[in-house]
């Protein structure tokens, strides 16, 4: 219960019960509900794995009802348990209760999130705030939290293990930073925030879904696509005729401010039209514009940090990061700006130069950018981006790639199966083994865009691994790959393929857990932890045994030329002043958001002061924002906010997971590099040990050393210049910079 806990904003809550039976716990007897419907009991497909054709839409809310009543009455019998407290029936009772609504809450978080309709949309608008009620209601509880003091106080005569140690810090430390100790009146407050929050959050990733649909590009005229591929335009054509405009084509949307049709197409002004579609997603000032809600979220979140006694809610966020803290993350970050401005700077003049060149009379624009870098990349590289697509085949990339590099590191094995239900015909399935055979979990693939799926890639649990439920993952990751047009191949952009990697690497995070409790099992680590794994995983996409299993050309199933794997190898340093710069300038924009005191987010009270604030952060950074903007613009941040918490002030993560995944990538290439030995050496020391050990111990026990920055700046392209007096990243806590 502790993750659901901790973090509650996963799915839904409303309150009701059915029949009643009785539970003591030693205590004043307490009426715990009888649960009924498909959510009242564990699934009775293998390894409990969600049945969706026995569950609708129309199950959700009084599931939701059940599992919130009987969650409320196993907390009340924790508390009523007239024997003193102790870890069994405290914190291990805490952390078993509230089975039924984790599993309504992760099947509702996974339909939400990648196969959403209105009904579901509503329920979770409704339900939401009412899950932050619930859930603020128990960490609020004085008289629990007064039974979990009792324990962590007198921890040291317990002689727990490791885990059992870490499950008791987790829990009490949880508590207290939800506002335990806390005066009545200002828990009072805290649970006002905590419901506005939610239902805030919650309205601004609906409606980010519905104005990245909204806002894709109609062309009329076929001659403005020209540049795109026959696969594009006729996904264009039947996009347009799925939205209802049949003899039109429709340029649907990713979730970031750059498109992948920019790289292609030739007419200016579809690109810069393109672009302003995307930037300007949510800003229309119509019902879908998210910039009201921004301003009500960052002003929510910097009044409850100042609850806590913290300057800002970056501070407060922060606690139980592996960073620990602002200065730490903004150093980091910082320290890599003067080198990476130079570049963006010298870049564009070689862009410009590029156009001049061309016979066109303009200078780079964000719109161009793509395009003008592609080519100037075929010239210093002699390498054409459509040469090497048709080598990358999606389920070959799956199952010849991902799966192949799993078996050499781990020596598992996977099976499709066709048996087991899906949520949407094209996810696929497969059962994962372990070198002895026995079965380590199942795991589920969706790999294609939908207007009903928001944008991004991810993974997550539909079952979480824990000894104590008796329970072996079953794990799913979500991509946004667009769907090649009937008959046609699967190919994708080497981009997609490293993101199938990335994603599998969360999912072997998750299939190696070893724990005992759910809420430290797998991915549930710090944000600046658990991109790590998945990082680490990327490399193998292009190791030359990997490559050379799954890189065949679709038609004739030739492997890829080694003459084109060495061109793409000389050119992966190529072009990182706009693809690492635009993720430096959206992290830094995250942690400038989340430094607002009180007073300062209460001034940011409009959408026109949403985009004041934007554009004065963004001059601030030190950077080329007029060519390279951020990743992510203010209004469509889902990362952080689109959850109460979610990745806000930890948007910096992905550079700081960057950072130990080239060190570590260092390691691999030092010892021999793709090798069974290698891969559970990684396995045990890291992959397996869930959030149950401090990280900088986890990362020195796999190699040997502090994290290290330079590998990372090397492979950017980023050495020297960099303001920086040391490479190492030290562990001293709140002293470090």
């Amino acid at each position: 219960m502790t993750r659901l806990f901790v973090a509650a904003a996963v799915g839904s809550l409303l309150a009701g019960c059915s029949t009643m039976q009785n539970t003591t716990m030693d205590g004043p007897a307490v009426a715990l509900p009888q649960a009924t419907g498909y959510f009242a009991a564990d699934s009775t497909l293998p390894l409990r794995a969600p049945d969706f054709s026995k569950i609708s839409d129309g199950d959700f809310r009084p599931a939701y009802e059940q599992a919130m009543a009987i969650h409320d009455a196993e907390i009340q019998a924790i508390v009523n348990n007239r024997a003193a407290p102790t870890f069994e029936n405290t914190i291990v009772a805490l952390e078993q209760s509230g089975a039924m609504l984790g599993r309504v809450g992760r099947v509702f978080g996974t339909l939400t999130g990648a196969n959403t309709n209105d009904t579901l949309d509503a329920i979770d608008a409704e339900i939401s705030p009412k899950l932050t009620q619930h859930y603020d209601a128990i960490s609020l509880n004085p008289a629990l939290f007064q039974r979990v003091k009792a324990v962590y106080d007198g921890r040291a005569a317990l002689n727990l293990d490791t885990e059992d140690a870490k499950l008791l810090e987790d829990t009490y430390e949880g508590m207290v930073h939800a506002g335990a100790q806390l005066t009545a009146a200002q828990k009072e407050q805290v649970k006002d925030i905590n419901t506005r929050l939610s239902a805030a959050t919650t309205t601004f990733g609906q409606r980010l879904t519905q104005a990245t649909k909204d806002a894709a590009l109609v062309i009329t005229e076929e001659a403005k696509l020209a540049g795109l591929s026959d696969a594009d335009i006729a996904a264009a054509k039947k996009a347009a005729t799925e939205r209802g405009a049949p003899g039109a084509q429709v340029i649907t949307l990713q979730n970031t401010t750059q498109q992948p049709a920019l790289a292609t197409l030739t007419d200016r002004a579809t690109r810069e039209a393109l672009f302003n579609a995307s930037w300007n997603r949510a800003e229309t000032g119509g019902e879908n514009d998210t910039r009201a809600l921004v301003a009500e979220i960052v002003q929510l979140r910097a009044q409850k940090a100042a609850l806590f006694g913290a300057p800002d809610w970056a501070t407060y966020q922060m606690y139980d990061r592996m960073a620990k803290n602002p200065k730490t993350a903004l150093d980091f970050m910082q320290q890599m700006v003067p080198a990476l401005e130079a570049t963006q700077r010298r870049d564009a003049a070689a862009l410009n130069a590029e156009i001049k060149a061309s016979g066109q009379n303009f200078t780079v624009k964000p719109w161009d950018w793509a395009m003008y870098a592609d080519k100037l990349k075929a010239k210093k590289y002699a390498i054409d981006e459509d040469a090497v697509k048709p080598y990358f085949e999606l389920r070959r990339v799956l199952e010849d790639g991902v799966f192949f590099m799993s078996n050499r590191l781990y020596g598992l094995s996977f099976k499709q199966r066709t048996d087991l239900p899906v949520y949407n015909p094209d996810v696929w399935v497969y059962d994962v083994f372990e070198a002895d055979g026995s079965q380590l979990g199942i795991f589920y693939f969706d790999p294609f865009q939908r207007d009903n799926k928001r944008g991004g890639a991810w993974m997550s649990n539909f079952v979480e691994q824990s000894k104590l439920n008796g329970t072996k993952p079953v794990i799913y990751n979500v991509l946004n790959i667009p769907k090649a047009p009937e008959g046609q191949p699967q190919l994708v952009s080497f981009d997609w393929v490293e993101t199938t990697f990335h994603e599998f690497g969360h999912a072997l995070h998750g299939f190696f857990a070893n724990q005992k409790y759910e809420s430290l099992s797998g991915t549930a680590t710090a944000r600046d932890f658990v991109e790590y794994p998945s990082q680490v995983h990327e490399m193998w996409a292009s190791h030359p045994e990997v490559l050379a299993n799954y890189a065949k050309h679709y038609q004739t199933g030739a492997p890829i030329p080694q003459e084109l794997i060495a061109k793409m190898e000389a050119a992966s340093k190529y072009d990182q002043g706009y693809q690492f710069g635009e993720v430096v300038e959206a992290a830094l924009l995250d942690m400038k958001w989340h430094a607002l005191t009180p007073a300062q987010a209460a001034a940011i009270n409009t959408p026109a002061a949403v985009n004041t604030f934007e554009n004065n952060a963004l001059s601030e950074l030190g950077l080329a924002v007029d060519l390279v903007p951020p990743r992510y613009r203010t209004s469509y941040f889902r990362h952080i906010f689109s959850d109460p918490a979610g990745y806000s002030a930890g948007y910096y993560s992905y550079l700081w997971t960057q950072m130990l995944d080239r060190d570590s990538r260092k390691w691999f290439m030092e010892n021999g590099g793709l090798t069974r030995q290698n891969g559970d050496h990684f396995r045990r020391t890291v992959l397996s040990q869930g959030g149950t050990q401090d990280y900088f111990e986890m990362y020195r026990a796999f190699t040997g050393r502090e994290p290290n920055v330079q590998p990372m700046l090397e492979a950017l392209g980023l050495t020297g210049g960099t303001g920086s007096g040391t490479s190492t990243i030290p562990s001293s806590g709140d002293e470090t910079g």
